[in-house]
């Protein structure tokens, strides 16, 4: 049977994500953003938490990991960095496991963290991607370079066009905001943008997006388009320059 996926938002914005294998009876978490939101929807439905898969260190991404471990004995699945609280196994680039009759693939996506990593279920169609791609977006880049950053993203868009992508926040309507001063003629992008700000006025989700859609309207992942880069005067550069100068200017962005 299909992945069983609930989302919700949790903290301010951040998306917490439950998955639930019907087969086995098997549930995970996404990152553990709360531990005590986590548990109210592991409870309306029944189910108990055996994984917590861990995408980055951040504490928004981690600060439910020893709470959810004490009360569930969950494992938790990590990048390798030694300050993940309660990590159990550490995977990177290249590793998989099962996850009851899930196979699961782990991307190395560094930029915003150097141990940033994407878990991928190709069987389902679907990837969680943290904080390194969002809807119309990207992370910052914090610990990384942009053109690392840029190779993580050029990754992601290797994906199937059809993969369903879950990020770590809702910044939706901001980054549509942003995306249509770099990118202003896309006729996608301005279609998107309305449809995000209905969704967000009826106080509805963003996510999941989709590989195709975010290479349709993403300027983040849009860095060889002709127009972005005589919008910004950058014709001759490389695209790790062009998404360079992108992720500088919402740097900056308000």
């Amino acid at each position: 049977m299909a992945l069983m996926i609930e989302q919700f938002i949790c903290r301010e914005d951040n998306f917490g994500v439950l998955i639930h294998d019907p087969d086995t009876g098997l549930t995970a978490s996404i990152d553990a953003p709360d531990a005590a939101a986590i548990g109210a929807h592991l409870a309306r439905r029944h189910w108990k938490l055996d994984r917590i898969f861990t995408t980055h260190h951040h504490a928004d991404h981690t600060d439910g990991n020893l709470a959810l471990k004490a009360e569930y004995g969950c494992r938790i699945v990590a990048p390798g960095r030694s300050d993940i609280p309660g990590r159990d196994e550490i995977v990177g680039e290249g590793d998989g496991f099962t996850f009851g009759t899930h196979e699961v693939r782990v991307l190395a996506t560094p930029g915003h963290t150097l141990d940033h990593v994407t878990f991928w279920i190709p069987g389902e169609g679907v990837a969680f991607v943290g904080d390194t791609l969002f809807a119309i977006g990207c992370g910052r880049v914090i610990e990384g370079t942009m053109p690392m950053m840029w190779a993580s993203l050029e990754k992601l868009m290797q994906l199937p066009d059809d993969t369903d992508i879950y990020c770590g926040h809702e910044y939706t309507e901001t980054n549509a905001r942003f995306a249509l001063t770099v990118d202003p003629g896309n006729a996608d992008l301005v279609e998107r943008a309305k449809r995000v700000r209905e969704r967000r006025a009826a106080g509805q989700p963003t996510l999941p997006t989709t590989v195709v859609l975010e290479k349709q309207t993403n300027p983040f992942l849009r860095a060889a388009d002709p127009a972005i880069r005589a919008h910004l005067g950058m014709k001759d550069a490389s695209n790790a320059e062009v998404f360079g100068e992108i992720r500088r200017r919402k740097d900056g962005f308000r």
